[in-house]
């Protein structure tokens, strides 16, 4: 239990910011406030009390904790010397984390109402608190942003991962199957040397030996017609397996109309080797290109992040098109859009002029915008639209989502820094902050406007040149 303790100017002393204050504000701090006693573990302040209180660690240390379904996270410590609770001007209604003492802790609380009359006392001492305050208020939006990056980091990279495990995945499959494949070949190979086909046979299977550009798409109904009638075909060229060999000479775009020219010079026990050889050289080859495909995809991921990322190229502003960044921050939020069921629809004007920028912040506008509009899409038939137009030499982006829409009093709002409407821990309400000043900071503009149904927030940034 707390204990109370009598006053002791010598112990302001160590508090940096009562530091060579007259005797007479010490021994008036002492009066209006008091000075208690915490054993390790004891709670000081709990998530949702009113802040009405400043706080100075006298002795011992100060944990805070965040409260994140129920379990404690570490945000930071107040060590000995140094100030907490709510200062003079501060807007601090309610504390946001629990207070925990950690050691034998001895702190001094000056209540609330209390500072107007701290401002008759000593004007120099709250002149250093609003500093205190100023200072603290920095650390802690530079700490909030530096937490939202990450939890945005955190859900483009759980996409990321995502999206790269599918073509790995295949990569995998069709080079074990490639693996199988090519070990059959020598074994088709000699059954089909030992059958003794002609050279010009043996000429046109190797003209036939390459995937058409692209095999005709069927419903299921009409491939197993056409597999049945491709197998009955092989097994009538005295081929055993026919059912083994249909599937994938089908997938490759081979059919037996298109098959029976290769066969046709071919003496009768060459056939069914020569098809063998021919379906196994087939799939290998769609083995091949499926591991291409693949390939081709990891690589546009990858370049998509250096893109977004701005990994390729030095820092500070130069001349860009906006359109650029806007594709490669969509693709990386691909993967969050599909798990919406959304449709994206992306519409940009001709001639957009090109604008004087940092990519990665220009890049960190459109994430935390593309981000809400997709958190906000409806889980069916939801539509994100992303529109770039010329607009009074300057380019004007719109993302526009076709969600519930954002209520009259969160809208007038929804730019104050810590002000959120997402759950705990989801949010910091410093993602529109950021994004507005970063947009001011480029000489432009972001503005709001919603209603049931859609929502719209809109970039405007000058032109080369405006």
């Amino acid at each position: 239990m707390a204990q109370q303790l009598p006053p002791d100017p010598a112990a302001l002393s160590g508090i940096i910011a009562f530091q060579g204050l007259p005797a007479n504000v010490l021994n008036w701090l002492l009066q209006a406030g008091e000075l208690r006693q915490y054993a390790d573990g004891e709670i000081l302040v709990r998530a949702g009390d009113p802040a009405d209180v400043m706080i100075a660690v006298v002795a011992g240390t100060m944990q805070y904790y965040r409260l994140d379904n129920g379990q404690r996270e570490p945000i930071f410590r107040i060590e000995a010397g140094y100030l907490s609770g709510v200062l003079p001007y501060s807007r601090l209604q309610v504390f946001r984390g629990q207070g925990v003492a950690v050691g034998s802790t001895k702190l001094f609380l000056l209540p609330r109402t209390q500072f107007p009359a701290l401002e008759q006392v000593s004007p120099e001492l709250v002149q250093r608190l609003v500093a205190v305050m100023s200072d603290r208020a920095r650390d802690e939006v530079r700490g909030q942003e530096r937490d939202d990056k990450l939890r945005a980091l955190g859900k483009l990279s759980a996409g990321l991962a995502h999206e790269l495990n599918n073509p790995a995945a295949a990569i995998a499959r069709a080079s074990a199957a490639l693996n199988e494949a090519l070990k059959k070949k020598p074994f088709l190979l000699t059954n089909l040397l030992a059958a003794c086909p002609p050279a010009e046979a043996v000429a046109a299977l190797l003209n036939y030996g390459s995937l058409p550009e692209a095999a005709p798409v069927r419903s299921a109904l009409d491939r197993a017609d056409c597999e049945d009638e491709l197998a009955d075909w092989l097994e009538a060229q005295g081929c055993p397996d026919g059912f083994a060999l249909a599937p994938g000479l089908l997938d490759a775009g081979y059919t037996a109309a298109t098959l029976t020219p290769l066969v046709a010079s071919l003496p009768a026990p060459a056939r069914p080797p020569a098809l063998a050889w021919f379906e196994s050289h087939l799939s290998a080859l769609s083995l091949t290109h499926d591991i291409h495909e693949a390939s081709q995809r990891i690589s546009t991921l990858v370049g998509n992040v250096k893109t977004y990322s701005h990994m390729d190229r030095a820092g500070g502003r130069e001349l860009l098109a906006v359109t650029s960044g806007l594709d490669s921050t969509l693709n990386i939020f691909d993967h969050a859009l599909r798990q919406k069921n959304g449709k994206l629809i992306r519409t940009y004007g001709p001639d957009l002029p090109t604008v004087l920028g940092e990519v990665g912040q220009l890049n960190q506008v459109w994430t935390n915008l593309l981000d809400n509009a997709i958190d906000a899409l409806p889980s069916s038939g939801g539509v994100l639209t992303v529109q770039a137009v010329k607009e009074a030499d300057g380019v004007c982006v719109s993302i526009i989502d076709n969600g519930s829409g954002i209520a009259p009093e969160v809208l007038a709002h929804m730019y104050e820094p810590f002000y959120t409407t997402k759950p705990a821990g989801e949010g910091s309400g410093l993602g529109l902050d950021i994004a507005r000043r970063i947009v001011q900071e480029h000489g432009g503009r972001l503005e709001a406007k919603s209603e049931p149904g859609r929502t719209e927030l809109a970039v405007w940034l000058p032109g080369k040149g405006a």
